[in-house]
C-alpha cells in the first residue's frame, strides 16, 4: 500500500537496491538520489509511478527502460548524471505523460541550443529544468497543494457568500443596539417624568410664593391710594 518511497543516499548493488521490487504496485513517488546507480536495467515495474527522482547518480543511458516499466511518469529528475547527448534523451519520447524533465549538471546542458533541441525532441514535456519554453517557472508541488486549499476555501465561500453572514451580523448588531436604545429610552422617560413631577411641585411652590408677593403688593397699593385720600381729607378739614 506504500505510495511514496525515499531511498536517497542508500547504496545500490549491481544496479539495484535490495528490497525494491514489483510488490510496490501502488507506488506513485520514488526517490533514489545519490545511490551510485549506474543503470536502470533492474528497475522493477511500477505502473502507477508518476514521479521519479534519480539525481546525482552515474546513469549514462538505457532510459528506454522507463517507458516499459514506468509508463505513467509525469516527472523525471536526471540531474547530475552522465547524460551527454540528445540520442540518450530520445528514448524518453515513449513516455507520453511526461511533463517535466530535469537534466541539471549533465554534460548535455553544454550543447548549443540545448533547451530548444530538447523541447523539439520531447514535444510532450512542458518544463525543462524547472522552466517552460517561455521561461516561466514550474509550480512547486507545495504551491499546488496551496492552490487546492484555496479551491476548498472558494467552495466554502460559494456555499455561503460572506456578504449574507455579514448582513445577518449587522442585523443582529442593529437589533442589540435597538434593544439597548429602548432600555435607555425607558430609563430616560422615567427619569424625565420624575423631573417633571419635581418641576410641577416647584412651580406650585413658586406660584404660592408669587400669590403672597402679589397680595403684599396689592396691600401696598391700597396704602398708597389711601394716603393721598387721607391727605385730601385732612386738607378739606
Amino acid at each position: 500500500q506504500v505510495t511514496e518511497l525515499v531511498l536517497d543516499n542508500c547504496r545500490s548493488s549491481n544496479g539495484e537496491i535490495e528490497g525494491l521490487n514489483d510488490s510496490f504496485k501502488e507506488l506513485q513517488f520514488l526517490s533514489m538520489a545519490n545511490v551510485e546507480l549506474t543503470s536502470l536495467a533492474k528497475l522493477p515495474t511500477l505502473s502507477k509511478l508518476r514521479k521519479l527522482e534519480l539525481s546525482d547518480n552515474v546513469i549514462s543511458g538505457g532510459l528506454e527502460v522507463l517507458a516499459e516499466r514506468c509508463p505513467n511518469l509525469t516527472y523525471l529528475n536526471l540531474s547530475g548524471n552522465k547524460i551527454k547527448d540528445l540520442g540518450t534523451v530520445e528514448a524518453l519520447q515513449n513516455l507520453k505523460n511526461l511533463k517535466s524533465l530535469d537534466l541539471f549538471n549533465c554534460e548535455i546542458t553544454n550543447l548549443e541550443d540545448y533547451r530548444d533541441s530538447i523541447f523539439e525532441l520531447l514535444q510532450q514535456i512542458t518544463y525543462l529544468d524547472g522552466f517552460d519554453q517561455e521561461d516561466n517557472e514550474a509550480p512547486d508541488s507545495e504551491d499546488d497543494d496551496d492552490e487546492g486549499d484555496e479551491d476548498d476555501d472558494d467552495d466554502v465561500n460559494e456555499a455561503g457568500p460572506p456578504g449574507e453572514y455579514e448582513e445577518e451580523d449587522d442585523e443582529d448588531d442593529g437589533a442589540s443596539d435597538l434593544g439597548e436604545g429602548e432600555e435607555e429610552e425607558e430609563v430616560g422617560l422615567s427619569y424625565l417624568m420624575k423631573e417633571e413631577i419635581q418641576d410641577e411641585e416647584d412651580d406650585d411652590d413658586y406660584v404660592e410664593g408669587g400669590d403672597e408677593e402679589e397680595e403684599a403688593e396689592g396691600v401696598r397699593g391700597e396704602k398708597r391710594k389711601r394716603e393721598p385720600e387721607d391727605e385730601g381729607e385732612e386738607e378739606e378739614d
